[in-house]
C-alpha cells in the first residue's frame, strides 16, 4: 500500500520543522559559496567521479548535498516533498551561486512522472533518513532503475537499522525494523539543533529553541536485506554494500562518542556496532522497466 494519506501528513510534518532545522544555519550560503561541501568521505566515495554527471537527488530535504554535488561538477535536480524545503533549497542556490534545479514533489509521484517522460540520469542519489519515509520499497527501486541511464550508478548511505534497536540512552529495547512496519511519532523533530556542529558546518547557531512539531508522521521500517533485494529484483546489480560503525553529524543517542570530521561512535565503553550502511549498484541492460 502506498499510503498517500501519511505520505500528505508526512509532508506537513516536514513543512513544519524545516525552519527550526534552518534557523541553525545561518552560515550555510557563504560556507557553500566559499567551496565547502556538507557532503561525507563515505558518500562521494561510493558515487564516484561526479564531472558532467546528471544527478537527481530523491527527497533531498533544504538541497545542500544537492548543491555540493553540483559543485563537484553534476547537473543536479533535487526533488522533496516538502514546500518548505524546496523554497529554502532554491533560496540556497540563489545565495550560494551553484546551479541546481529544485522540484517539490512526493518520490513516488516524480518517479513515474520521469519514467513517463522518459527521463534518464547517470547517478541516483538518496541519503540519510531517506529509506523509513517509503511504504513501498519495491515500486521505489523500480522507480530508481528505469530513470537510471544503462551503466548508471544508484547511491545510497543510511542509517544502519540496527541502531534503531537501541533507545536514546542506546539502551537494546527494539526489534530489529522489517517487513515495512509503521511507526507513528509525534513529529520530525529538530535535529539539526540536537547535533549542534555536526550538522552545521558553516557554522552553528543556536536558531530556534524546544521546537516541538504538532504534526504527527509515520515511518516504515525496513531491514537491509530487503531494501538490498528490492534493487536487485529492479535489475539494478549491487557492486557494494558497506557498513560504518559510525554516524556522520546527526547525533541519535545522548552519549554518543566524538571522532574525527564531524563522526561519531557508540558512547565510551559500548561494544562497537554498525550505524550507517552504504550502497551502491549499476544499471544493467537487462533492468526491469515499469513502462
Amino acid at each position: 500500500m502506498l499510503h498517500r494519506d501519511l505520505r500528505e501528513q508526512n509532508r506537513r510534518s516536514w513543512d513544519a520543522v524545516v525552519p527550526a532545522h534552518h534557523s541553525h544555519r545561518p552560515g550555510l550560503a557563504a560556507f557553500l559559496r566559499e567551496g565547502g561541501l556538507t557532503v561525507f568521505p563515505e558518500e562521494l566515495e561510493l558515487l564516484g567521479d561526479l564531472a558532467g554527471a546528471t544527478l537527481v537527488h530523491l527527497m533531498c530535504n533544504t538541497g545542500q548535498d544537492t548543491l555540493s554535488l553540483a559543485r563537484l561538477g553534476a547537473t543536479a535536480t533535487g526533488v522533496d516533498i516538502s514546500g518548505e524545503a524546496v523554497a529554502r533549497a532554491r533560496e540556497l542556490a540563489e545565495q550560494s551561486g551553484i546551479a541546481a534545479r529544485f522540484i517539490q514533489a512526493d518520490v513516488y509521484d516524480w518517479l513515474a512522472q520521469a519514467v513517463a517522460a522518459g527521463a534518464r540520469f547517470d547517478r541516483v542519489f538518496c541519503s540519510y533518513g531517506a529509506i523509513c519515509w517509503l511504504p513501498d520499497l519495491d515500486l521505489w527501486a523500480r522507480g530508481v532503475a528505469d530513470v537510471l541511464s544503462e551503466g548508471g550508478r544508484f547511491t545510497m548511505i543510511e542509517f544502519h537499522p540496527t541502531s534503531n534497536m537501541f533507545d536514546p540512552a542506546w539502551r537494546f529495547s527494539r526489534s530489529y525494523p522489517s517487513g515495512g512496519r509503521r511507526l507513528e511519532i509525534d513529529g520530525v523533530g529538530d535535529y539539526v539543533g540536537a547535533s549542534g556542529e555536526g550538522l552545521t558546518p558553516g557554522g552553528f547557531a543556536a536558531g530556534t529553541q524546544t521546537f516541538q512539531n504538532d504534526e504527527q508522521a509515520h515511518l516504515f521500517q525496513w531491514g537491509i536485506g530487503e531494501v538490498v533485494t528490492a534493487l536487485a529484483l529492479a535489475g539494478l546489480r549491487i557492486t557494494t554494500l558497506r557498513e560504518y560503525p559510525f554516524v556522520n553529524g546527526e547525533r541519535p543517542f545522548t552519549e554518543m562518542r566524538a571522532l574525527p570530521g564531524r563522526r561519531l561512535g557508540a558512547p565510551e565503553g559500548s561494544p562497537e556496532l554498525p550505524l550507517m550502511y552504504g550502497v551502491a549498484a549499476i544499471r544493467c541492460a537487462t533492468a526491469t522497466a515499469t513502462g
